[in-house]
């Protein structure tokens, strides 16, 4: 719908009200707002969002800028690729570990997901996660597994606000996040009287590390740490402050020898 329409709309509701003197002052403020939003919703330029030809200019802009100003790296990918670090960051849209620890296509195999969680070894619950460690450690044999967790996180904020009682209120949500349920149990040991946000900040970095626990549940990862071709990391990126913590965890790791 373009701009002449939402004026059109608007023009009709303002005759109606003058038409109908049963239509007072709420009928009027109300299209006043609407007015508001009708604006709001426009761009700068009169026009509504196109979010197909967004994505065309956006793919023009990366064809001309980087794809065709970097021949010798796309060429080189074009043959194959070999990570050096495999990352589970958060599916929210303001985290993205591309931009912001600027990694440039190949340096990195990215997972993400609701509040970056690894779950434990599981050949059928957790399949679509496994699968993609497996292949990252023992096909693209990647050096570091880097784990990220960030401010204001959605997901966290949800873990620690449902009962996970088993009464669930969502089809998903609730039985993802309790993977980290130990993160909250610990918090809520440690902060029982802190403020729900500051309660919620300290999950977000616990949860890294129960999931860097996870990881170890997978034999793979297990035998690549214990060997030392691979190194388990914790990553915290606060976008409000512009602020990023990163940390390794000693699991003091042996061998298996069998019996």
């Amino acid at each position: 719908m373009g701009s002449q329409s939402y004026e059109d709309a608007i023009e009709a509701l303002k005759k109606l009200i003058i038409e109908k003197d049963d239509l007072k002052t709420v009928a009027a403020a109300k299209v006043e707002q609407l007015t508001a939003e009708l604006k709001t919703a426009l761009s700068s330029d009169g026009k509504s969002f196109d979010p197909v030809e967004r994505i065309k200019q956006g793919f023009v802009t990366f064809k001309k800028e980087k794809y065709d100003t970097n021949p010798a790296l796309y060429g080189e990918l074009a043959k194959g690729q070999s990570p050096k670090y495999m990352v589970f960051a958060c599916s929210d849209s303001r985290v993205c570990p591309s931009h912001v620890l600027n990694f440039h296509p190949g340096d990195a195999f990215v997972v993400r997901n609701i509040a970056n969680m690894v779950p434990p070894y599981d050949q059928v619950k957790y399949g679509g996660v496994g699968a993609a460690i497996e292949y990252a450690v023992l096909h693209l044999k990647v050096e570091n597994i880097v784990i990220i967790g960030h401010s204001a996180c959605g997901g966290i904020k949800g873990l620690m606000s449902f009962a996970l009682d088993g009464n669930n209120s969502t089809d998903f949500i609730e039985d993802w996040v309790k993977i980290c349920l130990p993160a909250k149990s610990k918090v809520l040991a440690e902060t029982g009287n802190s403020a729900f946000e500051d309660q919620c900040g300290r999950c977000e970095r616990e949860a890294v590390n129960v999931s860097l626990a996870n990881l170890l549940t997978y034999p793979f990862v297990r035998e690549g740490v214990v060997k030392g071709t691979l190194a388990l990391k914790g990553g915290y990126y606060d976008f409000v402050k512009g602020a990023f913590e990163l940390w390794e965890l000693q699991f003091g790791l042996s061998p298996v020898h069998p019996i």
